[in-house]
């Protein structure tokens, strides 16, 4: 029995011991849930119905609770109920339907854990959205792994999510980019507040190759050329970086195409609409302090010329147009004042800013190794790039490590520490209970042992066995709480207690007959067991976009 269909049995329990009572069974909420007790010895799970309806329908909550109870232990697989306190609920589930998980997850394979929580959720989800004139690189690579890690899990949780990256290609960083690479291909200095390093080089090299004649062209002419021509092979090269580190985006919007396709002005006429456009000093202004914003915006200044903040709001609108119910944004640490600004531009759309609009904000990542500062890339300079660190730690330590850790603190890596194959590794640890897993499947076929259709759970008696079953039943729970609070880490951290609880389960339980030993039902259904763990240590790596490897 899992969790969820747990917590059905105990709203049917309710509903019954109201019907019987003539009482009114409207109250009932559409849905509950089932909480694991602090301890373990209060029962597998605990719910608080009578307490959350007691007052409701006129009786005490250990009144309702003692019928409710009377209900939930003629249901299949309830061992027994027991009620605690003011009215709680203890649930004890019989062996039988705490073993028969291991089945349900083993014939749910990939679907364990996915459910349609935010079913009918149609949501834009922005990350990375660097600008397209230097490498991907280490301040980027925190979003790159945790936004598409998110991404999954609100799929996963039922959404429609598309994932999509906004180049910033306008304004006059794209031509001091196109300039630098201009002067790069001529053999002449970086130009004043032009971009220095290596890939410069190579971009220039490259557009060169690309474009014989390019050198041939006025001055003026190679300008545009090579800002043209170089924007697009950095853009590649950021695309290439990022597919390498498993990061797919559906969309890649450019800033451009909204000054170049009117969106803009667009954006402009539908907050009139909503009244909070006005003009003063010559400019066109936004009142977003009518919405908690510090101070109103200037969409169009006295020149004439539109600001990035005029982009940001048709943009938002954009996106809103194109049918998405629900906007993130994922922003590095140094966006913290865009918070109030977009939310306002929602509010000053007509939307709700609490349900239309979210800003998340991640903070710094830095590199170690063996506790000293990393140096900074020869190729980038100042900087170090996204392929630099896929080729020191490979994509599954550096995605893992990154996504383990709430975004709202700062992160440092240890190169020497999330590449070391010691269980001191979270993602070693991980992938090595998974790799283990596998392999005693393997044996298993070596030795003649099958699951077969004969799989008695009600064998699965043993307390480590009864923790481990806990914890897989835990994985869905898991998964829909980080997709609610949009955050990945509690896939890592679980997935890491899992590891520990399979370990347990693995020096107590034998699962593989000995020497001459015959092969038992016990076997049979440790081996269930061992494969359900397996599938969820798949489950929850994919969500995070990390391998589960069979052999380590």
């Amino acid at each position: 029995m899992t969790p969820a269909e747990l917590a059905v049995a105990v709203l049917e329990a309710a509903r019954a011991a109201l019907t019987e009572r003539d009482l009114d069974a409207s109250v009932l909420p559409a849905t509950t849930s089932v909480e694991r007790p602090r301890n373990p010895e209060h029962g597998d799970y605990a719910s608080n119905i009578a307490l959350q309806l007691g007052k409701k329908v006129g009786l005490s909550p250990r009144e309702l609770a003692a019928a409710v109870a009377k209900n939930l232990q003629e249901t299949p697989g309830i061992g027994a109920v027991e009620i605690a306190g003011p009215g709680f609920l203890n649930i004890r589930l019989s062996a039988g339907a705490a073993g028969a998980l291991a089945r349900i997850v083993v014939e749910a394979g990939r679907a364990y854990g996915r459910s349609d929580t935010l079913a009918k959720e149609k949501i834009n989800l922005e990350f990375v959205s660097a600008n397209p004139t230097g490498p991907v690189h280490l301040g980027h690579t925190r979003w790159a792994a945790v936004g598409d890690a998110l991404g999954r899990i609100l799929a996963a949780a039922g959404a429609e999510v598309t994932r999509e990256h906004y180049i910033n290609d306008a304004g006059v960083q794209m031509a001091r980019f196109g300039e630098s690479v201009q002067a790069a291909a001529n053999n002449r200095p970086t130009p004043p507040d032009g971009y220095p390093g290596e890939y410069i080089q190579d971009i220039a090299r490259q557009v060169v190759a690309e474009n014989p004649d390019i050198l041939n062209k006025t001055d003026e002419e190679q300008q545009i050329a090579f800002q043209q021509e170089g924007y697009k092979a950095m853009l590649k090269e950021m695309q290439d970086s990022l597919e390498r580190f498993g990061v797919h985006f559906d969309v890649w919007f450019s800033e451009k195409t909204l000054h170049d396709g009117g969106a803009v002005e667009h954006a402009l006429d539908e907050l009139r609409k909503q009244g909070h456009v006005f003009e003063a000093d010559g400019a066109i202004w936004l009142r977003t302090t009518d919405f908690g914003d510090d101070k109103d915006r200037v969409l169009i200044r006295s020149n004439g010329e539109k600001t990035y903040f005029a982009a940001d709001a048709a943009y938002y609108i954009n996106k809103r147009e194109r049918g998405f119910d629900r906007c993130i944004y994922m922003l590095g640490a140094d966006h913290h004042g865009y918070i109030g600004r977009l939310k306002a531009i929602a509010a000053c759309a007509g939307d709700d800013p609490q349900r239309n609009i979210e800003v998340l904000i991640g903070q710094l990542v830095s590199l170690l190794r063996g506790g000293e500062p990393v140096r900074l890339s020869k190729r980038a300079g100042t900087l170090i790039t996204l392929d630099e660190l896929i080729e020191v730690v490979g994509v599954d330590a550096a995605r893992y490590s990154l996504a383990r850790s709430s975004t709202d603190s700062p992160l440092t890596l240890d190169i020497e520490v999330i590449t070391r194959q010691k269980n001191d590794n979270p993602v070693f640890y991980v992938q090595y209970v998974g790799a283990r897993t596998a392999s005693v499947a393997r044996n298993a076929a070596e030795l003649g042992l099958h699951r077969t259709d004969t799989f008695d759970a009600g064998l699965l008696v043993h307390d480590k066995e009864l923790d481990l079953l806990k914890a897989l039943g835990d994985f869905p729970a898991v998964v829909a709480t980080a997709a609610e609070l949009r955050e990945p880490h509690r896939v890592a951290r679980y997935l890491e207690e899992l590891a520990g609880a399979y370990h347990r389960f693995y020096d107590n339980c034998r699962v593989l007959p000995q020497g001459d030993e015959p092969i038992t039902e016990t076997n049979r259904a440790r081996l269930w067991l061992n494969d359900a763990t397996r599938q969820v240590i798949v489950n929850g790596l994919d969500l995070l976009g990390v391998s589960a490897p069979e052999r380590m």
